[in-house]
């Protein structure tokens, strides 16, 4: 079938999540169907569960839970706070919910990760038999001025690798295999952490190879994806002293007026068949633009190269996230809140170009990251 839908959230209230179809042999982007959603739980970063029968959303101060019955058929079930900190939840804070991680294996637990102040816990959840957020299971400590962006499994989904971007580390958990009494079987233990190899660095997101050989580290204010290789015997990261810039070399990169950085990388994914990464980065102010960079990956999955660094329509704003399609290495979406787009490109003989676009104008804080159902 030509036709695909793509599940997108919002940054500000009030909450929605945003239905699009794209048709591959039009191509062609169109609203099917917005979805109101609890006012105050815009969700700004949401993700499938493994049978994409169940969304789950990073919502403000909530986790929240919805049933996907069909692409415009969504509906909400659960809203939980954030765990670890009594003061994350006050109204009072800036703490946010800002990323969640669902299981692909048994027993499909989700691990999420408040940001901001009174951000040092991460939260684990157990779900329903129908998949619904269920139970704060665990809150597991990474130490006070903790700031995690982003996680991924190792491919057995036994390690959990975190990228802290406000503390500058990269940390590995495990799930604990043998539980006490008492414990969940999805909860997870500290086996270490690592700092960026440059204090300037702050990690942001990361991504690993199917083979688990290897991990990416997007680094916001460093503006670059480091590689590290992982040690077999203890599964830490090990930085191999090869990074990639994310941003043109040599380009103006901080405001004269203030010192303030002027770019932040943002969102780095690989392709459905693991040959090719995909990483990207924000301007800070409106006039200037975003960029987004495509590395093509050896079969053991070091970096072999960087292919290109193109600039993106706008700042990006809070996103320009790349979200690459499941089922084949052809598409990649890219959506930005700065004015409200997702866009489609092609990604064909290692060359990236645009074959589509839509803009929701009505909702200042849509184009947060765009995820694929069908």
């Amino acid at each position: 079938m030509p036709l695909h839908h793509l599940m997108i959230g919002t940054w500000t209230p009030p909450g929605a999540i945003y239905t699009v179809q794209f048709d591959d042999e039009k191509l062609t982007l169109s609203l099917v169907k917005t979805t109101k959603i609890p006012q105050d739980e815009p969700i700004s970063w949401m993700t499938f569960d493994h049978s994409k029968k169940n969304l789950y959303g990073a919502a403000m101060k909530k986790w929240s839970s919805f049933a996907v019955k069909s692409p415009i058929e969504i509906v909400h079930e659960a809203s939980h706070p954030i765990g670890g900190d009594p003061l994350a939840n006050s109204s009072e804070t800036n703490t946010r919910a800002i990323f969640l991680l669902a299981a692909k294996k048994v027993p499909y637990g989700v691990y999420a990760n408040p940001f901001y102040k009174h951000a040092g816990f991460g939260n684990v959840f157990s779900v329903t038999g129908s998949g619904a957020l269920d139970r704060n299971v665990q809150n597991y400590l990474y130490q006070p001025n903790t700031g995690i962006h982003g996680m991924v499994f190792d491919p057995n989904e036994t390690y959990l690798y975190s990228a802290d971007l406000t503390a500058n580390k990269l940390w590995v958990h495990r799930k604990i295999s043998a539980p006490a009494a008492g414990e969940e079987p999805e909860a997870v233990e500290l086996v270490g952490s690592v700092d960026a190899p440059d204090a300037g660095d702050h990690p942001r997101w990361v991504a690993m190879h199917p083979t688990g050989n290897y991990l990416y580290a997007l680094m916001e204010a460093g503006n670059r994806i480091c590689e590290y290789v992982i040690d077999p015997a203890t599964h830490m990261p090990v930085y191999t002293h090869h990074s990639f810039p994310l941003i043109p070399p040599g380009i103006p990169d901080r405001d004269p007026a203030t010192g303030k950085g002027l770019y932040r990388a943002d969102v780095c994914a690989l392709t459905m068949s693991g040959g090719h990464l995909f990483a990207s980065s924000r301007a800070n102010r409106f006039d200037l633009t975003g960029y987004v960079a495509a590395f093509r990956l050896r079969s053991c999955g070091s970096i072999e190269t960087q292919l290109c660094l193109n600039p993106t329509p706008t700042s990006g704003g809070h996103s320009n996230a790349v979200s690459p399609c499941d089922w084949s290495d052809e598409w990649v979406a890219i959506t930005d809140d700065q004015e409200g787009w997702v866009e489609m490109y092609r990604w064909k003989d290692e060359f990236l170009h645009r074959v589509a676009r839509l803009r929701i104008p009505d909702h200042p804080g849509f184009g947060m990251n765009a995820i694929w159902y069908d």
